[in-house]
């Protein structure tokens, strides 16, 4: 294999990582209802698309090029997923449901910083309290293992937040 041969692979692979990360960074925009960086984004991703579609088109008995394509794709989406977790914060809904310890779960929660509200309930078998909070996607983990040290078999639902206003949040770390 030449350099030169070498150096396209290489070049679309790379192309095609930033095609497929700005693809799913357009996707998550789409979702907050930002349009005009959506479009923006969409306009780079047919562009970026349209000039790396070319170089594996032309010949597609040409291996390590047709390889490096499919590889970007799938490092790309991986990329963008990474970009989205780490740059673009976004909220989730968090419902907690529980039979026993409701108030304790709330006070643990709270000592964490999350803000929380408590309220109770009538559930199938009894009174609930039913615990609400609006956390970021990132901090998902650790909120679900605060509510599980204190009550293994409360019910936890994550729901996607679109848009958000007042309130308490926790503080970025």
């Amino acid at each position: 294999m030449s350099a030169e041969a070498l150096f396209l692979a290489l070049l679309i692979f790379a192309l095609r990582v930033f095609n497929n990360a700005i693809g799913t960074v357009r996707v998550v925009m789409i979702t907050r209802d930002m349009r005009f960086w959506a479009a923006v984004l969409g306009f780079i991703e047919a562009l970026t698309f349209v000039v790396v579609i070319a170089g594996v088109a032309k010949d597609l008995s040409n291996l390590p090029n047709l390889m490096a394509y499919c590889l970007g794709y799938a490092v790309g989406g991986y990329v963008g997923m990474a970009i989205e977790a780490r740059y673009i914060v976004s909220y989730v809904e968090a419902t907690v449901v529980s039979t026993i310890h409701g108030h304790d779960i709330a006070v643990a929660l709270r000592e964490r910083g999350y803000g929380v509200t408590e309220a109770h309930g009538s559930g199938r078998d009894g009174e609930v309290t039913i615990l609400r909070s609006v956390i970021q996607r990132r901090d998902a983990a650790d909120f679900k293992a605060a509510v599980h040290h204190i009550h293994a078999a409360a019910f936890v639902s994550l729901v996607e937040a679109r848009a958000i206003e007042h309130g308490w949040l926790r503080q970025m770390r």
